[in-house]
């Protein structure tokens, strides 16, 4: 675990929580969705995405940046 400084006194800061706020802290601010989905379709989706070697969240940012590319080119 990595160990953060706050004003004289350590702080433990989780793997997750430095990744999340890698990721949220870039140029652009992130926005966080929530979607309802049939579970059997999510296992069907992580099951791809982990083919091609992505997680569940960057497996949907790529099917949106996809779906975003095919149907904006009209």
């Amino acid at each position: 675990m990595a160990l953060r400084k706050t004003e004289g006194k350590e702080e433990i800061q989780s793997p997750s929580e430095a990744k999340a706020r890698q990721v949220f802290s870039g140029k652009e601010k992130k926005i966080l969705t929530t979607f309802s989905i049939e579970p059997s379709f999510k296992n069907d989706l992580e099951n791809l995405f982990a083919d091609m070697g992505l997680g569940w969240a960057a497996g949907i940012r790529f099917a949106l940046k996809e779906f975003y590319k095919k149907y904006n080119e009209n």
